[in-house]
């Protein structure tokens, strides 16, 4: 019989809980190192640890007995990935690749670098040089370093907001005519194999510059789809190194697939491969860590992913709606276990399989109006579920 292995895990959110939901099949053992005493891993971890992710000496004492260290946020310390990996230790994501892609200004670099397509862009040290770059307005700006589910981004619409723009190092990216915005999960296993997802349309919610909710596969043609994988493709082979990476791109107006960026971690934009595929991006993580064969990507039929987004205030949780979504034929409702819910804040997710894109169309709707999650003293005493 294999030897049970240790994963050690840094972070603790929603996407370390799915991680270990999917690996408690298999004879593995997750840790999880998170600053968080409540974190959603900390009652399914095998251990849970409570440290500072950017401590080196705590990262590297955390992990010195595991097999393979992963991550489920990028804002970790990057020096202790580089300790583990001398040690000997299988680390996933390359702590190289994590460098470039932590740094939005190194990565945006790097794909031009490699002749990757991606939007017209500068690198900035202080908003006062805004003014010397006219020709990229209107612009998005974005903190080089710490952004994170929409934050450390704004719109530069014009000279009139520069104003109110954020201090320190960013980067300057004009403003992309988008018809469609996208994102690809591509597998890359210890052995070089690749395995790609098909594209799913992101619709966002602006309240937030979150998603909203998506849908796959994308509604569009099959050149463009194979073309949207691809350009995936050359991404990842780029960064040369295994792991799971959701990279997100924007298709013009005019036709045109540009990168936006890369994220080399399970990702928000693979929630439905959960039930939508026979290898969710979960299992693919596993498989990557253990150096098993990748699994199967096909996409069973139209799915859509909604996200269940905090609203109303700071407090305790409450869901409210939950058993009309559950009434919705091919629901699969996921709470991510988080004690207090705020404004903005990712609280669960819903994935919907519907035999056909009207169907599907009108489970999002539903789903969207049914499902709120609010704190609780603001729900009145009839709701139908709570968490």
């Amino acid at each position: 019989m294999e030897r049970v292995r240790t994963i050690a895990l840094l972070g603790g959110g929603q996407l370390g809980r799915m991680f270990i939901e999917n690996a408690l099949r298999f004879p593995v053992q997750v840790n999880v190192l998170d600053p968080d005493p409540k974190a959603p891993c900390a009652a399914l971890a095998h251990r849970f640890v409570v440290g500072d992710l950017n401590d080196v000496d705590t990262v590297v004492r955390f992990a010195a007995d595991a097999d393979v260290v992963g991550i489920e946020i990028e804002h970790v310390s990057v020096e202790a990935l580089e300790r583990l990996k001398a040690m000997g230790k299988r680390v996933v994501p390359d702590p190289g690749v994590l460098r470039t892609i932590k740094d939005k200004g190194l990565q945006k670099e790097f794909y031009l670098e490699h002749g990757i397509a991606t939007t017209d862009h500068v690198l900035i040290e202080d908003p006062s040089e805004i003014s010397r770059h006219a020709h990229l307005l209107p612009a998005f700006l974005k903190l080089r370093t710490g952004g994170y589910d929409g934050k450390g981004v704004m719109p530069l619409n014009s000279f009139a907001d520069i104003s109110s723009a954020f201090s320190g190092p960013g980067v300057l990216e004009q403003q992309a005519d988008i018809d469609v915005e996208l994102a690809v999960m591509v597998v890359r296993s210890i052995h070089g194999a690749i395995a790609v997802y098909d594209p799913v349309e992101m619709v966002f919610d602006p309240r937030f510059n979150l998603v909203d909710h998506l849908r796959a596969p994308s509604r569009m043609t099959p050149g463009l789809i194979e073309g949207a994988q691809k350009l995936a493709v050359q991404v990842v082979t780029a960064f040369d190194a295994p792991g799971i990476y959701a990279v997100e791109l924007f298709l013009t107006k005019k036709g045109e697939l540009l990168v936006n960026e890369t994220a080399p971690r399970a990702h928000n934009s693979g929630h439905h491969t959960i039930e939508a595929c026979a290898s969710s991006q979960f299992d693919q993580l596993l498989r990557v860590y253990m150096g098993w064969p990748l699994g199967d990507t096909t996409l069973r039929g139209p799915a859509a992913m909604i996200n269940l987004v905090g609203e109303g205030g700071d407090g305790r949780v409450a869901v409210h709606g939950l058993e009309d979504v559950l009434a919705i034929p091919g629901t699969f409702p996921h709470l991510y276990g988080k004690e207090k819910t705020r404004t903005g804040r990712k609280m669960g997710h819903v994935t919907v399989l519907a035999e056909s894109d009207v169907d599907l169309d009108a489970a999002i709707r539903k789903i969207k109006v049914s499902c709120k999650v609010l704190p609780e003293p603001t729900l009145p005493n009839d709701l139908t579920g709570t968490t």
